[in-house]
């Protein structure tokens, strides 16, 4: 096994996922998914995986949407992944090509939709996935990776009314075909999506079918294995390597992408290969000005998702926690934060919260404390902002 931080990871080198994987399964087998996750957790590898290694009559169609910013660029490629799939078994989409036939003849030349086409994209949609219903036999599963960046493209591009009416349809069809499951992932978190569409009057619960489920890093015995199997795989041999793999490891809070980055590293040191030094990597890629870790998207997303007001609170949350290593309770940041003299609420207080533990900056501990989720990003934060 080689490193390889950031890029493309084959199947077989996705490590420790083979439980979650089992469970995604078992949860496909009755409803949808929302794959949430911080990114670089490796959400994109998982579904790659089950889409290269599907359960015995299940079809997995995978497709990263984040360059998509029509529905009929959806549907487009919706519709070349399934007429893809049954060419090859000598079958045809009946449904589409007649209703083609019905709005003045359009043809498909290839597999590109004409532009012509672009008022009846609800109709084609539907009837493509009724072709492959049809068909095939056994869940059909469509992962789309970065669904709510081509909504958020959707609704920047052409309106809200059109991302609510991509939400309600996708809904829609899993309702009336049900063979038919969907997973959702991306880097944006769908809640932000859907919150600006309510802001304009969506009413709508566009995912309260599907079921959600995290995405965590590395339990510790598979981050062992994987910085074990990078080490021997990049030749890197350390004083002793069971001790260096544990400490890259835990200083990486057992990221699967940032292991491969501090071993990458690691190859091209002269020093001895000790906790030490992979200490000095990890604690340089905090203070990195060229950002090679993307460890300031912490700080720029919240200016993208959050509202002035809320902007506001969660910096000033995020400051308080990252530069205490205990829990701090709703009221002793009340206290710490001088709430009322920036004209904020304990609702208020609440609400950012609540979106801070969704976007995985904080978590809530069992005697009511909040404290970041991963020690690493608190280290970062607390460096970055000078505290």
């Amino acid at each position: 096994m080689r490193t390889n931080p950031g890029g493309q990871l084959a199947p077989r080198d996705v490590v420790g996922r083979d439980r979650l994987i089992e469970k995604l399964w078992h949860i496909l087998e009755r409803q949808s998914l929302v794959l949430t996750a911080e990114r670089r957790m490796g959400k994109t590898s998982i579904l790659k995986k089950m889409a290269a290694e599907p359960k015995k009559g299940v079809r997995v169609f995978f497709r990263d949407l984040e360059a998509l910013r029509t529905p009929l660029e959806f549907v487009d490629c919706v519709y070349q992944d399934v007429q893809a799939d049954l060419s090859l078994k000598g079958r045809t989409l009946n449904r589409v090509r007649q209703f083609m036939e019905q709005v003045g003849g359009a043809e498909v030349k290839g597999f590109k939709l004409p532009q012509t086409v672009a008022p009846h994209w609800k109709t084609i949609l539907t009837k493509t996935l009724e072709d492959l219903a049809e068909h095939q036999e056994g869940l059909l599963i469509f992962g789309w990776d970065e669904i709510p960046m081509m909504l958020d493209n959707i609704k920047r591009g052409q309106s809200e009314a059109v991302a609510m009416e991509v939400l309600d349809t996708l809904r829609s069809l899993r309702q009336m075909i049900p063979t038919v499951r969907m997973i959702f992932t991306g880097s944006i978190g769908l809640h932000h999506v859907i919150a600006r569409l309510k802001e304009t009057g969506y009413a709508n619960a566009p995912t309260n079918d599907m079921f959600t489920e995290d995405v965590s890093p590395l339990d510790l015995e598979a981050a062992l294995s994987l910085a074990m199997g990078l080490l021997q795989g990049e030749q890197i041999r350390g004083e002793d390597d069971t001790v260096l793999a544990a400490a890259i490891a835990t200083a990486v809070d057992c990221f699967p992408y940032y292991i491969h980055h501090v071993i990458d590293e690691l190859r091209w040191t002269t020093t001895t290969r000790t906790p030490e030094q992979v200490n000095k990597i990890v604690q340089a890629n905090l203070c990195d000005e060229a950002n090679r870790w993307d460890l300031a998207h912490y700080r720029e997303r919240i200016d993208t998702y959050y509202s002035g007001a809320e902007q506001t609170l969660a910096l000033g949350i995020l400051d308080e926690l990252a530069a205490t290593d205990l829990p701090l309770s709703q009221r002793e940041l009340l206290d710490r934060l001088n709430i009322q003299s920036i004209g904020q609420d304990l609702e208020q207080v609440r609400k950012v919260l609540k979106l801070l533990g969704r976007d995985h900056y904080v978590s809530q501990q069992p005697d009511g404390g909040y404290q970041f989720r991963f020690g690493l990003i608190q280290r970062y934060w607390k460096l970055s902002r000078g505290l």
